[in-house]
Parts: C-alpha cells; structure tokens; sequence
C-alpha cells in the first residue's frame, strides 16, 4: 500500500500526518523485537524465576507466550486496520469511546515511562559483570547495588533521549544494528551453550525446594517465579505505534507484531533451557542473585562470557531506546487530541527531525525521576518491574475488552475492510476471550502483595507489601479524576493535526 494511501486511511481516522514516513519492514520488525528485547528481559529477571521457582520456573515461558499470543493475535487485527501512533490509545478510542481511550493512554504512557526505568536498571545486573569498572558506587551490594544501578541507568536514559530527540532515522539505525547484533548472539548463544551440556533438559522439572514453606505449594512459588517470563513478553504494539512512520503499515505492522513475539519466545526459551542444562553446579547460590549472567562466565569462560555479556548490553541499550521512542508515540498522540496538559506543545513536531522533541525529553526527565525517588531501595529492580508490568497488562485490557464486546455485538471485524488485511475469522471470538481471561490473571498475579516482590527485605511493612495496588489504584484514580475535572472538556483533535474527515457523533474523536 502506497503512503498516499495510508495517509487517507490516517485521514479518515481524523488526523493529517505530520510525522515522515520513512521505516521499512525490518525497522517495524526491529521495533518490536527490541522492546521486547530477550535478552534483556531473560538476563535482568532471571534471578528472580530461579531463586523463587527453581529450574522448573522455565515452565512460566511457554505459558506467559501462549497467553500473550492471544493478546498479540488480537492486536494483530487491530494493527492491520488502524496502524497509528499510540496503538493502544487509538484503538481504545475506536472500540470504546474517549473516556476508556483516555484511560488506556494514560496507563501505557505511565507503564512506558516505568518500564524506561526498569529495564535501563538491567545495567547493574549486567555491567559490572563485564568489568568491575562499572561498579562505580559501592560493592555492589544492598543499598550501593541499587545506587549504582541507578546512576548506570540515568547515563542511559540520557543517551535515549538525545537520540529519540534526534531525530526517528537515527533511532532506527542504531534499533536495527542493535537488534541485528542481538539476534545473531542470540543464535551464537543457543548453539555454544549447546556445546556445554552438562546435563539433561529433564533439569527443568527440578524445583530445589523453592515450594517449601508456601502456603499454596510449589504453585505459590512458580506464580512469583512467572513474573520473570512476563516482564519479557509484552511491547509488540510498538510495531504498530510506529504505523504513521512506516512504509505499507498496514502489512508490516501485523506481520511485526507475531514474529517478534514468536522470535523472542523460540530465542529466549532455548537459552533458559540450554543454560540450564550447561551451568556447572545447578546448585549454585549466584543463580538466584545474578541469575543467567553468571552462567555465561561460568560455563562458557570469562573471554567468551563477557563478550556475550556485552551483547547483552547492547540489547539493554537498543531496549530502553525502543520503549522511549514507543512512550513518546503514545504522548504525541494524546496530545494531538489535547487530552494531555500543554498538548499543542507536547504535540509540536520539529519540521527538521521529524520528531515530537519535548515528549521525548520530558519523558527522560521523568524516568530518572522515578529511578532518583528508589535509589536507596535494595528491592528496586523486583518491586519497579513489578508495577510496569501490571500498568501495561491493564491497558492491555483496555482494549481487549472493548474488542470483545465489539465482537459480542458483530461489530468486528469490521464489515469494510479492504481483502488481504490479516483477520483472524471464525477464530477472532475465541482467542478474544482467551486474551482477556489471561490478562485479568496475570494482573491479579503480578498485583498480588507479596513480600517477596514488594517488601523482600526489612522493614517490613505493610504499605510496602500493598504498593502495587497502592500504586495502580493513586495513579488510576487520580489521572482519572484529573482528566474528568479538568482535562476532559478540552479534549479534541488541536486543529495543526486535524484531518479533513469530520467523524460521526460518539466515535470518540472528541470528548462527548
């Protein structure tokens, strides 16, 4: 489909596109592999699934992928009808009407912006371990670890700032060497831990014990474990977040949305498998502390170990990069609708670049924020992962319910649609359904308070315990209450953005 065609399409969804398109099939493809990003995620969290689940805890992949795949699918649909900036927010708005739309933006734009921080603090988990050098504060242990994490961090963060500042051509350059690099080592990693068998993939129905003492069993702890495959498992959207800036968004944007999601699940479940099986002593107490990065030196060699470490590292990079260029996407299409404060400046886009430039700083200055409040708290990475997730899994459902009802009602797919866009048919309602059963789980699952997540170590208390909930519950309700007081009656499409195409009463164009 030609960008002539496309931009009508974009038209007649009521905007006019000021963004330059100019991405190919592999930078939609690179986007979303790198915000999913394996390595980072697999690497940053897998202490977490090993100390608490065992082994076994690689159950949890398979698992989270067959239930994100529900999601993924349905998203697929959706990316193939309206691939536009800030998916989750327009799509919300077509399926739903402007108030839900509000609040699916307002949750992913606060779940983009915490993941920035949690996944740039993926540093500490992984820089020190190529070179003590990067241990710049303390020992790296208790309090010094979380400090130095964040200072790794926020030099991160800075560099993902100027350059999603830059302009989106740099990004995607540096996005897809980054994620070419990751996917050759990925590759390269599989096949030298192959080379390193110890023992046999019936490893991975050892649980070590991590069962005793919870109240639920051996479930209790794999449900803890879990939350380390599901905080690798989600950001496919951003693929068609960057639709306005893609060449035949229509077709890339679905096509990039699964394969990244089923590269990231084959890639990353050999490597939990295959390290598993190499690691020298399964027994070993740095499992549970470092997690896979002290298999690589570990059974690989210090040499070979850190220069897979360093890929890791370039991941982490290109992975922040991603979730900040998807976080600025999702401001810039609410400020369009000006259903965000001082939206005709959020959504300014600079002739030269081609880029909304102050999301993308404010978006920055935020994240470090956010790391600057922890940077005491030895529980950060667990506790700050943790509440990412949950914001995404809930603007996730945001939309799927929406598409579930509209399925309810025959309302989708949509009756118009040009032949050839990715459906899903007959099976569209029962994927639907199965998406959002597993979104409401997995929320009440990462929500769940649990010492071990929210308040791993003294003090204990009990607003530590409940912070997830805290947390969701302040920042929904309260951005709720803003945008309904406040922000609501001057909600609609600022007229720099506006396209010919007057929409129809209650479409959700503008607030009603």
């Amino acid at each position: 489909m030609s960008a002539d065609t496309s931009d009508q399409e974009l038209n007649d969804f009521g905007y006019t596109n000021q963004l330059k398109r100019t991405l190919g099939s592999f930078h939609t493809f690179a986007a979303g592999i790198s915000y999913i990003s394996v390595l980072t995620g697999v690497f940053q969290l897998s202490y977490l699934g090993l100390s608490e689940g065992g082994p076994a805890y690689w159950w949890s992949w398979p698992l989270v992928f067959a239930g994100q795949l529900m999601v993924a699918l349905s998203f697929a649909e959706l990316a193939a009808q309206y691939p536009v900036a800030g998916s989750i927010y327009n799509w919300a708005k077509k399926l739903s009407n402007s108030h839900v739309a509000w609040m699916a933006g307002w949750m992913m734009l606060l779940a983009s912006i915490v993941s920035i921080s949690a996944t740039a603090l993926a540093y500490q988990r992984t820089l020190p371990q190529i070179s003590s050098f990067f241990q710049v504060i303390g020992d790296g242990t208790g309090t010094s670890d979380a400090a130095n994490g964040v200072l790794l961090a926020s030099l991160l963060i800075v560099f993902t700032t100027f350059v999603n500042a830059f302009g989106v051509k740099l990004m995607a350059r540096i996005n897809s060497a980054g994620v070419f690099i990751e996917l050759l080592f990925a590759v390269l990693l599989v096949i030298f831990l192959a080379a390193h068998f110890t023992r046999g993939p019936s490893v991975v129905t050892e649980t070590l014990g991590t069962g005793d003492g919870h109240a639920g069993g051996y479930l209790g702890a794999f449900l803890i474990a879990a939350i380390a495959s599901s905080y690798v498992m989600y950001g496919f959207d951003t693929a068609a977040s960057l639709g306005e800036e893609s060449k035949d968004p229509h077709t890339n944007a679905p096509k990039a949305i699964l394969r990244a999601l089923i590269a990231s699940f084959v890639l990353g479940g050999l490597i939990i498998l295959f390290a598993l099986m190499a690691v020298g002593n399964i027994n070993a107490p740095e499992l549970g502390t470092i997690g896979l990065q002290f298999v690589l030196t570990d059974a690989l060699g210090g040499t070979i170990g850190r220069m897979f470490l360093f890929v890791v590292f370039i991941a982490i990079t290109v992975c922040v990069l991603a979730v900040h260029t998807a976080a600025i996407r999702i401001a810039f299409a609410m400020a369009r609708d000006n259903a965000l404060p001082g939206g005709s400046k959020l959504a300014k886009v600079n002739k030269k670049t081609g880029t909304p430039v102050l999301p993308a700083v404010l978006i920055g200055i935020i994240a470090i924020a956010l790391l600057a409040v922890n940077i005491n708290s030895s529980q950060i990475f667990s506790a700050v992962t943790s509440l990412a997730i949950i914001l995404i899994y809930v603007a996730y459902l945001l939309v799927t319910v929406p598409l579930l009802l509209k399925r309810f009602k025959g309302q989708w797919p949509r009756k118009d649609t040009p032949a050839g866009r990715f459906s899903l048919g007959r099976w569209g309602l029962p994927v639907n359904v199965v998406a959002v059963l597993w979104g409401i789980g997995m929320t009440i699952n990462l929500a769940w308070p649990r010492n071990e997540i929210y308040n791993a170590a003294p003090p204990y208390h009990w607003y530590l315990k409940w912070s997830s909930v805290l947390f969701v519950a302040v920042f929904a309700i309260g951005g709720f209450a803003y945008y309904w007081f406040v922000q609501r009656h001057k909600v609609g499409v600022l007229a720099d953005h506006a396209g010919h195409r007057v929409a129809p009463p209650g479409e959700g164009t503008t607030a009603q």
